[in-house]
C-alpha cells in the first residue's frame, strides 16, 4: 500500500508556472506507475499526464501536451508535475494516483488506478 500527499497547488496568473509535487509513503514506489488527474467543478476527472515505473515513458493528455512535464524521483519518492503557460482552463483540484499494474505502459484512465491524494488546488486567473 501507498500514502500520496500533493503540495504545491496555489492561485497564479494566466501564463504563469506552477510546480505540484507528490510525495508517497512506503518502500514499493517504483512499483507504481504514477500519474495526475484533475477535476474542474461540474466536470468528471480527467486525465492529464503518466509515468512509468521507471520514469522512462511518459504520456500526456493533448490539451497540456508542451506545456506540462511529469517526472519522478525514485530515490526520494516523489513525482512532479511541472505546469508552464498555464491557461485559465487549467483550473481544477489535481491529485495524483498510484497504477499497481504489471502492464509496462503508464496508463490514462483513473479506475485503473489504486491508491490516490487528497488534492491541491490549482487556480489560474485571466
Amino acid at each position: 500500500q501507498v500514502q500520496l500527499v500533493e503540495s504545491g497547488g496555489g492561485l497564479v496568473q494566466a501564463g504563469g508556472s506552477l510546480r505540484l509535487s507528490c510525495a508517497a509513503s512506503g518502500r514499493t514506489f517504483t512499483s507504481y506507475h504514477m500519474g495526475w488527474f484533475r477535476q474542474a467543478p461540474g466536470k468528471e476527472r480527467e486525465f492529464v499526464a503518466a509515468i512509468s515505473r521507471s520514469g522512462g515513458t511518459t504520456d500526456y493528455a493533448d490539451s497540456v501536451k508542451g506545456r506540462f512535464t511529469i517526472s519522478r524521483d525514485n530515490a526520494k519518492n516523489t513525482v512532479t508535475l511541472q505546469m508552464n503557460s498555464l491557461k485559465p482552463e487549467d483550473t481544477a483540484v489535481y491529485s495524483c494516483a498510484a497504477d499497481r499494474t504489471v502492464f509496462p505502459a503508464p496508463r490514462q484512465s483513473p479506475m485503473l488506478y489504486d491508491y490516490w491524494g487528497q488534492g491541491t488546488q490549482v487556480t489560474v486567473s485571466s
